[in-house]
């Protein structure tokens, strides 16, 4: 079990493949804010609102010099789709086998409906310039986090 991960440790270095399948490292973002968020499922409810207010709030966010990453278990075709659809002017990068997920602390067991599955646990990591952890949202309620995102980026 990975330890769990709190403000000012070290981001746990990611490479995953983007959209278009090209590999999107957080080593190419140094010296910028990154905002990675985790989320279970191209265009489910929660996610699209989730994924709709990163990109509402996409100059904000590049004013506080932070770039925008998704991660969710989806392929590329998913992701091509679901960001053809909202429009959605960031990465969002495939983690299939949940190797990063499980890294960042965001692969739980989760129970719907009375089932049980494993899958992604929405959640949210503000990186600083020099690589570390700045702010963790975890079980992130989708209405206003956004908000709370960009409060930290300028803390």
């Amino acid at each position: 079990m990975a330890k769990e991960l709190t403000v000012g440790d070290k981001a746990p270095a990611l490479s995953l493949p983007d959209q278009s399948g090209e590999p999107v490292s957080l080593k190419d973002f140094t010296g910028k804010q990154v905002v990675l968020y985790f989320y279970p499922k191209d265009d489910t409810p929660g996610c699209t609102t989730e994924s709709c207010d990163f990109r509402d709030a996409a100059t904000p966010i590049k004013k506080a010099g932070a770039v925008i990453l998704g991660v969710s278990l989806d392929g590329k075709e998913s992701h091509q789709k679901f960001i053809k659809k909202f429009d959605l002017p960031f990465p969002l990068l495939s983690d299939e086998e949940a190797a990063v997920s499980k890294t960042y602390g965001c692969y739980k067991e989760k129970n719907m409906y009375g089932r049980k599955y494993w899958g992604i646990e929405r959640s949210t990591f503000v990186i600083d310039q020099a690589g570390k952890l700045k702010a963790i949202f975890r079980k992130v309620k989708v209405g206003g986090h956004v908000e709370e995102v960009i409060a930290a980026l300028k803390a």
